[in-house]
């Protein structure tokens, strides 16, 4: 949470899009930016509970695929509104799947799910295969840029998490090398928010 926070601030600067992909070295679990804490404790037994820089509701991170997007404010897709931004994210998550020859669909309505709850609903254009939702996302778009953390729970068809995250990277890409600034300001944030339970339990 604290580097993609960190890249948001940066990316304006670096003047072009990070696709960052990231697993969790234990259970966790995150909850949008407006959630409430007390409710969140009530929904999860996981361990350690970190609220994100973005909306959306309670993810579990004990299987999943995680990565995020932060586009500068130059970028095309930063002027696209917060619909149209959720659906091209999940078209792109949908042709990875498509090319690595599984297919899903992207909801064109919405199902109720428990409050809170990511995964057990789903919204408009979230991805869904066989019937049930596999991908969704939240975003944060402010002055610096947009920031969209997703999350995959992998259909069992015995995909590797290797094969697609290929997939999901462009043709032509660079990797990017994280300048000191950068992760000074990560290590920043992690050490004063994202820690800090006066951060995670502020509602």
């Amino acid at each position: 949470m604290a580097l993609d926070e960190a890249l948001l601030e940066a990316v304006a600067g670096l003047g072009q899009p990070v696709l960052r992909f990231y697993s969790w070295t234990e259970p966790a679990a995150t909850f949008g930016y407006f959630q409430h804490y007390a409710e969140i404790e009530r929904a999860t037994h996981l361990r350690p509970l970190i609220r994100r820089p973005t909306g959306g509701g309670l993810v579990a991170h004990d299987a999943d695929w995680t990565y995020s997007i932060v586009i500068p404010p130059s970028h095309p897709w930063y002027a696209l509104n917060a619909v149209d931004s959720y659906r091209r994210v999940h078209e792109w998550v949908r042709a990875a799947f498509t090319q690595l020859g599984v297919a899903t669909d992207l909801a064109d309505c919405c199902r109720k799910s428990t409050p809170g709850q990511c995964f057990v609903g789903w919204e408009k254009f979230d991805v869904l295969w066989q019937g049930r939702k596999i991908a969704g996302a939240a975003q944060r778009r402010n002055k610096l840029g947009l920031l969209i953390q997703g999350s995959v729970q992998p259909p069992p068809v015995g995909l590797k998490r290797e094969q697609w995250e290929v997939a999901m990277s462009p043709t032509t890409h660079s990797v990017l090398v994280l300048s000191a600034t950068i992760q000074t300001r990560t290590q920043s944030l992690l050490a004063e928010k994202y820690s800090q339970p006066t951060f995670n339990a502020r509602r």
